[in-house]
């Protein structure tokens, strides 16, 4: 049993005080957990957009003091009462959904969404007792998604976190927790592309880049890059995507444009951007009779999907989907056999590298569009 078992933790740990100001290095208390939480030793996390977002807190509810981060992985240092599924020493990935294993959503084959886990963005505090298990100077600082990883220790209730096998590295498959899952799970879980079928992406970014590596998995022949932004091309080659189109240079809506050069439209399409014009485009650019897009990205919360319904009785198909369809617990260990069995490249993904104290870079390289993923080191 650790030393530390039963007691509060003084560590360091990353605080955004208030939206948009650098994150400042503390020392902070960590409580023990408690019923069916685990206290996690976090050695490796990275920077989300996800994050970048509710730092800013330009377009929801600012919870501040806060500690942000959700993409991770680490070693359980403790567990709290009623835990059996994991144990001190055990690496895992925390995550910002859940599977609490009893409700409808769990017990569901088709579904990710659990009753009691799934994210809730706006909670500061611990499902069990509505508190934060961190604290400066006896003042609460608020959890982010259940998981604040930007803490050399963190709390997080056991259905958030996934085991995995201890060979991992955990500065690869820390990525698996958020961003890569999010774009590879809707390619390879429910628009499920056949081998030889043609593929269209939206928005290159790091989840969009993960969607054309579920395609290129996939066998797909065709994977067409869309992105008003051209500088992304070249990188996107890596990820599988062999032709780009960027609405910017076309006097017609994309989809017609993306129609004609696929005969009428593409077998599958993965929308990653959550612009109400891309998902639109998404939508219309499949062929009918059998196309299929899939909708990942977030909408402004005003956002209205307008499109004539006809699409819909020519058999296009329209789909939306949550962290890939994946259940966190039950589904994450086995996308960590394959990129140990080689079958998933995570080296791509990730562009830079920084020690804890240095944070704050990794949010400049983000919003100077400079990386895909920065891997934030905990021990200097």
């Amino acid at each position: 049993m650790s030393s530390t078992t039963g007691q509060v933790i003084r560590c360091r740990a990353a605080v955004a005080w208030e939206a948009g100001k650098p994150l400042v290095m503390e020392e902070v208390e960590v409580a023990p957990p408690q019923k069916m939480e685990v206290r996690i030793k976090i050695l490796y996390t990275s920077l989300c957009h996800t994050d970048v977002y509710f730092w800013e807190a330009k377009g929801q509810n600012p919870v501040f003091p806060r500690i942000l981060g959700h993409e991770a992985g680490g070693i359980v240092e403790s567990v709290g009462e009623e835990v059996t599924d994991l144990a001190p020493g055990d690496h895992v990935l925390p995550v910002f959904t859940g599977e609490c294993k009893q409700c409808r959503h769990c017990k569901s084959e088709e579904s990710n969404m659990c009753d009691l886990l799934r994210i809730n963005t706006d909670r500061g505090v611990m499902i069990h007792d509505q508190k934060s298990r961190f604290s400066i100077n006896g003042k609460p600082i608020f959890h982010f998604l259940g998981t604040s990883t930007f803490s050399e220790y963190t709390v997080v209730h056991v259905g958030c976190v996934a085991k995995i096998n201890p060979l991992a590295p955990l500065d690869k498959v820390c990525v698996l927790s958020c961003g890569f899952s999010t774009g590879f799970g809707p390619t390879v879980n429910v628009a499920k592309p056949m081998k030889g079928s043609t593929v269209a992406v939206f928005g290159l970014g790091a989840v969009g880049l993960a969607a054309a590596e579920g395609a290129r998995v996939s066998g797909a022949s065709r994977i067409i890059g869309v992105d008003i932004n051209s500088s992304r091309f070249e990188q996107a080659k890596k990820f599988g995507v062999t032709e780009f189109v960027n609405p910017k240079d076309h006097n017609k809506p994309v989809q017609e444009v993306i129609a004609e050069i696929t005969d009428g439209g593409v077998d599958k399409s993965i929308e990653c951007t959550g612009n109400i014009n891309a998902m639109i485009s998404a939508f219309e650019c499949v062929h009918d009779g059998w196309g299929v897009a899939v909708l990942v990205g977030v909408p402004h919360k005003d956002s209205v999907f307008k499109t004539h319904p006809v699409n819909f009785l020519n058999e296009k198909t329209l789909k939306g989907t949550f962290f890939g369809n994946y259940k966190p617990c039950s589904d994450l260990p086995s996308v960590v056999e394959k990129y140990m069995n080689k079958e998933l490249e995570l080296e791509k993904f990730i562009t830079h590298e920084v020690a804890f104290s240095e944070i704050n870079k990794a949010f400049e390289y983000m919003l100077n569009g400079e990386s895909l993923r920065c891997i934030i080191r905990m021990e200097e």
